[in-house]
This record gives structure tokens, C-alpha cells and sequence, in this order.
């Protein structure tokens, strides 16, 4: 490469006024010329453009259906182009839409497929986001270049912010639009008045989830209600309540594994015909975080044993702890401590649940015995998805997504394709009553 070439190649901030010709993969071949020679003409009336082009501080780029046009004088150089461009659109050319985009950022120098200099670089691209936001009419400016302008009295007069824009890559950019009484185009782009649309519908959806958040409160009251008036009854023999893991992970986002691993276990015995076990709404309210009273828990659910226990899960290990406690007597009855690699989660879970058992001496069939030994996957990542679907902390549409990607890793995954269903279901229904809110009354 010649060394007059590599000198080209450097970093620098760069003023970008990007422009694209909307429609143009619509018009016939003839209407593209057309429209492109109207576009060369109105930006060459530019008194910027002439300026930075006589100062040999302007670079100009085709770009097919419309050009970007580089400046290194002022920030607020192709703000002006472009609102002079405007200007000269609606008194000459009036039937071209034209919509801009400016942004300031850095370039760099490029070698084309010709051997010849080019300009690439973040400066470039961000214009070309903010121009894509836009419409026709549109002069559309970034953050960065509205706080440079509004340090000018003049400008900010012609500063409206219109928020964040969803651009390529699911990136959002905080979008600001330039216009005045004859300058710009006042409307709300399209693309954000989507956006909007579609935050109204997840406000309305929030409202939904509130609504069931608050009807489960009053279910769980009244459930904790009648599980005080149950707790003067005699506890049977072999029962129990399998209260929330704790999570002593680093990670506090790793508290739905934690619930994931009490949630097995309470599955697990559950199973088993022998043992009255408290269902996992009822114990709920015990979730560790607050000191608990053994006794009274097991008084309030009219059980005799209850399993305590934590996870701490670390890289590719998981320590569990868990200890089986007869509440009548305050008395420690088995407990163990599991170190053991994060695949061996499940054989773990199977035997907690097989020692418990042993421990309460209850009868298992051979089908509850392999129901308790078959793991419910044997994807690790499968079982985290699963899991945060069902810790309560995703809203419908979440948990949908979450339980639709455990089914795709692991299409045997038989409890996550069950819980799928009825989440579907009432992620559907909120969706419904977004549309049609008038549904619900």
C-alpha cells in the first residue's frame, strides 16, 4: 500500500449530515436519476456545502438513493446544510422527500475495492440510525449533537426532544427533531409513534399483572387465615412442608435456581402417595430473608417435619444444604451438605428427596421411586429458563419466551411444555385485554 494511502488512514471526530431519498426503491430507473440529480442540485445551493467544499473541509460520499456528506469546520455545520437543504426543497423541489440525519463521531480512513481513500467509522453509522428514524421532511439530530447545538441561543428554539428510537441491533438512541414554522417536519416519526403504541400496550399489560398480583395477595391472606385456624388439628405422622431454599449465591439473580431446587424436591415427594406434603403456594410466605420459627410454621401447617436449606451456586459448582426438622420437638432429624458440579444439580434433588422419605419411613412403589430418579432434563440451561419463568419475577410475555426456549432445547422437557400451556394462555389473555381493553369489563 502506498504510504501517501496509509497517511489517509486515521482516526478523527467528524460533523455528519447523512440524507436518503424516501421511496426511491420505488421509482422507476428514469424517476431514480431524476430524483438523484434533483438531490445534487438542491444540496450543491448550500451556502455550507460551498463553504466546506472551498475550504477543502468536506467530504462527500454517494450512497446510492441518497449521500452523506462529512464536514470538519463546526459542530454545527450539517445542521445548517440541512436546514438550508429544507429550505431550498419546499421553494424548488418540492415533490423530493428528503429525510437527514446529523450526528458527530469518529471516522476513520478506508481503502475501498478500488485502492482509492474512503471514511468508515461510528460517526457514519450513527447518522445513518438517526436519518433511519425519521420520515420525509424529517431532520432528525442525536443527543450529542442537540446538547452541542443547544449551547447556541439560536438553535434551541428548533430542539424537540422526542426520546429513544429502537435502530439497528435492538440499540435505542435518544433522538432529538430540528424543526421550526418553516423548517423541518413537526410530525412524530412513525417509528416512534410505534414505540409509543407499544408502550402503552405493556402499560396496560403491567396494569394486568398488578391486578393478578394483588388478587393472589388476598388468595394467599385468606390461605394464611385458614392455615392458623388449621393449626390447632394434630399434625399426622408423615408430614411436611418443604420451605424456600435460601440463596447464598453472589449472584442474587441466581434466586430463581434456588427456587427451582426447592420446587423439584416438593415435586419429588409430592409424588409420594405415603406423605401429606404442604403445596408450594402455602409455604410461600416463609421465604427465607426473615427469621423463621420452626414450630409455629409447622403449628400454622399443621405439619410435623419441615426441610429447611440453601443453594449456593458458583461457576460451573452448586453447594445445597438442606436439614429435615421435626417441629414438635425443635429437633434435628438428618441434614447434609452437597459439593458437588453444577450437572450433578439433579441427582442431588433426587436424593433429598429419596433421604427424606427414608427418614419419615414412607412406603415407595417402584414407579414413585423412578419418578423421584428421573431428572426432569438433562440440560442445565433448559432447567434456568424453566425456572426463572416459574420464580414470579417475569410478567406473561416473559415467562412465555422463557418456557418456549426450554422446549426448544429440550423438546422432552415434559414440566416446562406443561406450564407453557397456561402461561400461553393468560400471556394471550393480557395481550387481549391490551387491544381490547372494554374485554374486561
Amino acid at each position: 500500500m502506498p504510504p501517501e494511502v496509509k497517511k489517509e488512514i486515521r482516526l478523527e471526530i467528524a460533523h455528519v449530515l447523512f440524507i436518503d431519498i424516501v421511496g426511491y426503491s420505488k421509482l422507476s430507473i428514469n424517476d431514480q436519476r431524476g430524483a438523484v440529480d434533483e438531490l445534487n442540485e438542491v444540496v450543491r445551493v448550500s451556502k455550507q456545502f460551498q463553504e466546506a467544499e472551498a475550504a477543502g473541509r468536506l467530504i462527500k460520499i454517494p450512497t446510492g438513493d441518497g449521500m452523506a456528506l462529512v464536514f470538519y469546520t463546526s459542530p454545527e455545520a450539517p445542521a445548517q446544510c440541512a436546514v438550508e437543504i429544507n429550505r431550498a426543497l419546499k421553494e424548488e423541489y418540492p415533490r423530493l422527500p428528503l429525510r437527514m440525519g446529523v450526528h458527530s463521531g469518529p471516522v476513520s480512513g478506508v481503502i475501498d475495492v478500488n485502492g482509492h481513500p474512503n471514511l468508515a467509522g461510528g460517526g457514519l453509522n450513527i447518522a445513518q440510525r438517526v436519518m433511519d428514524c425519521g420520515d420525509a421532511g424529517h431532520i432528525l439530530v442525536s443527543k450529542r449533537v442537540a446538547d452541542d447545538l443547544g449551547e447556541y441561543e439560536q438553535w434551541r428554539p428548533l430542539l424537540h426532544d422526542l426520546g429513544e428510537c429502537e435502530v439497528k441491533h435492538g440499540m435505542r438512541m435518544s433522538i432529538v427533531n430540528l424543526h421550526a414554522d418553516q423548517v423541518g417536519n413537526p410530525q412524530l416519526p412513525k417509528k416512534l409513534q410505534a414505540l409509543k403504541k407499544h408502550r402503552a400496550r405493556m402499560r396496560w399489560a403491567a396494569t394486568i399483572a398488578a391486578l393478578f398480583a394483588l388478587t393472589a395477595i388476598v388468595v394467599g391472606i385468606i390461605i394464611f387465615n385458614r392455615n392458623r385456624v388449621r393449626s390447632a388439628l394434630v399434625a399426622p405422622e408423615k408430614s411436611i412442608a418443604i420451605l424456600p431454599f435460601e440463596n447464598r449465591s453472589e449472584e442474587k439473580a441466581n434466586a430463581f435456581f434456588a427456587d427451582g431446587m426447592q420446587d423439584e424436591i416438593l415435586t419429588d415427594l409430592a409424588r409420594v402417595a405415603d406423605l401429606k406434603v404442604i403445596s408450594r403456594t402455602s409455604v410461600m410466605p416463609y421465604k427465607s430473608g426473615m427469621p423463621r420459627n420452626v414450630r409455629e410454621i409447622g403449628q400454622q401447617l399443621a405439619v410435623a417435619h419441615v426441610v429447611e436449606g440453601s443453594v449456593q451456586r458458583s461457576g460451573n459448582r452448586v453447594r445445597v444444604n438442606a436439614q429435615l426438622i421435626d417441629v414438635r420437638t425443635d429437633r434435628h432429624l438428618w441434614g447434609q451438605t452437597y459439593d458437588r458440579e453444577l450437572a450433578d444439580v439433579f441427582a442431588i434433588q433426587s436424593e433429598i428427596a429419596k433421604t427424606i422419605a427414608d427418614q419419615l419411613q414412607a412406603k415407595l412403589s417402584p414407579s414413585e421411586k423412578n419418578a423421584i430418579e428421573r431428572p426432569p432434563t438433562s440440560d442445565i440451561s433448559a432447567f434456568d429458563l424453566y425456572a426463572r419463568a416459574k420464580s414470579g419475577k417475569a410478567d406473561d410475555f416473559e415467562a412465555v419466551d422463557l418456557l418456549t426456549e426450554a422446549v426448544a432445547r429440550d423438546p422432552s422437557f415434559f414440566d416446562a411444555y406443561i406450564a407453557s400451556s397456561p402461561t400461553l394462555m393468560v400471556g394471550f389473555t393480557s395481550l387481549a385485554s391490551t387491544i381490547h381493553p372494554h374485554a374486561w369489563r
